[in-house]
């Protein structure tokens, strides 16, 4: 039996099918409505109401390089004090990785400031990245009006 090494929550953006840590994650939702944030880095999609709380949407699609996204879905995260959600083109459910599927960034990804980016590995026969959730927001790249709040 393969060493399991966490359970996460699979899920698609881009095209890339991503694994975000499951004890970072609070919920999973239909995508709402979202308010444009001015002088917002380009991932940053806006604000949207997610139980009655104002929240932070990022549309991971963007954050991990592409160009255009269709996001369906929301995966709402603990970051930190910080909760976010995360656009996505579709929630795929909770796995367990093993620990054979999962390798090291290359030297070239771990100098290209890719904080979010904690692995890549395989799942089946597909390319896999492997999110540190903890990471996709750090409290400097954050707009000054989104805000911070706790589950």
């Amino acid at each position: 039996m393969a060493n399991v090494s966490e359970r996460v929550l699979l899920c698609r953006a881009g095209g890339m099918l991503c694994a975000l840590p499951l004890a970072h994650v609070v919920e999973t939702m239909r995508a709402l409505p979202i308010e444009t944030i001015g002088a917002a880095p380009a991932c940053v999609s806006g604000l949207a109401l997610v139980r009655g709380e104002p929240t932070l949407v990022i549309d991971l699609a963007r954050l991990l390089g592409a160009r255009e996204s269709s996001p369906r879905r929301f995966v709402s995260l603990r970051t930190g004090a910080r909760t976010v959600a995360l656009a996505v083109d579709d929630v795929l459910g909770a796995r367990a990785l093993s620990r054979e599927a999962l390798r090291e960034l290359p030297p070239l990804l771990r100098e290209a400031e890719l904080d979010s980016l904690a692995a890549i590995g395989r799942h089946d026969a597909e390319l896999l990245a492997v999110l540190e959730s903890g990471q996709i927001v750090s409290e400097s790249e954050a707009p000054p009006d989104a805000p911070a709040r706790t589950p």
